[in-house]
């Protein structure tokens, strides 16, 4: 009996990147675009999918831009982050997911800046759908050597939740704290970062939620490589009342013109 030949189409422009839509917190440390004295940045890519698996037609759609635009004097960042996921069958959209990001850095001097962002996401697969915030804040550099690189960041944020599910819209204030730290050898055979976040509601600090994230780079090339990040995510009360935690590793190729 004949067996149907499945078809596939694969278009990638840019880099491989893990989908940073698909969490219910999101490390920006891992996102920030390191320029130096240049004014501008853009990052873009995209990437489709078809499939046909015994008749069932597939789609898949992954986009991300990330962009940084610096004053003349080079105190003030203006950054934006865009992610959007398409998964779509014949008969149902398996995933529909978005995220934004756009933030303000003010660099007062060497060690202390200002930050002020916006950001909205939604995925349809998570018990909060929806989550928009607004906040401002302080970060620091802490640690400035030849080989290790330390920030620590603390804000108020303001924060709205809708859950289907849960069939809750929760208006939450809440604490946001991260520390990272960034290793970075003589040899520039590999490089890695981790970052903590944590953020409990001030009328509630058993209510809090965390993020774990590792990172190990190594290049191949100057143009070329490889990196895996470990991710992990705790939310000690979910909307359905309940704790939540998920950990996840990823793989990648990053390519750099």
């Amino acid at each position: 009996m004949n067996q149907p030949i499945p078809f596939r189409f694969l278009l990638i422009i840019g880099i491989m990147l893990p989908g940073i839509i698909q969490a219910q917190l999101v490390n920006i440390e891992s996102k920030r675009m390191q320029t130096d004295s240049i004014r501008f940045a853009l990052n873009a890519d995209f990437s489709l999918n078809y499939a046909n698996n015994n008749g069932t037609n597939v789609t898949q759609i992954n986009g991300a831009l990330t962009t940084q635009l610096k004053s003349k004097d080079l105190k003030s960042i203006y950054f934006l982050i865009g992610t959007y996921k398409l998964i779509d069958s014949e008969n149902k959209n398996l995933q529909n997911a978005w995220f934004l990001h756009g933030r303000y850095n003010y660099k007062f001097n060497q060690l202390l800046r200002l930050e002020a962002f916006l950001q909205g996401q939604y995925n349809q697969l998570l018990v909060v759908e929806q989550r928009n915030l607004a906040g401002i804040g302080l970060r620091v550099k802490w640690m400035d050597k030849e080989n290790f690189t330390g920030y620590a960041g603390n804000s108020y944020m303001y924060e709205i939740e809708h859950s289907d599910e849960a069939g809750t819209l929760d208006h939450n204030h809440r604490n946001s704290t991260y520390l990272t730290l960034s290793y970075f050898p003589k040899s520039q055979r590999f490089s890695i970062a981790n970052t903590v976040y944590y953020q409990p509601l001030y009328r509630d600090l058993k209510d809090y939620r965390i993020l774990e994230q590792f990172r190990l780079d190594i290049p191949l090339a100057k143009w070329f490589k490889v990196f895996s990040i470990f991710n992990y995510y705790f939310d000690s009360k979910t909307p359905l009342g309940g704790e939540e935690y998920t950990s996840n590793l990823n793989f990648g190729l990053g390519i750099s013109l």
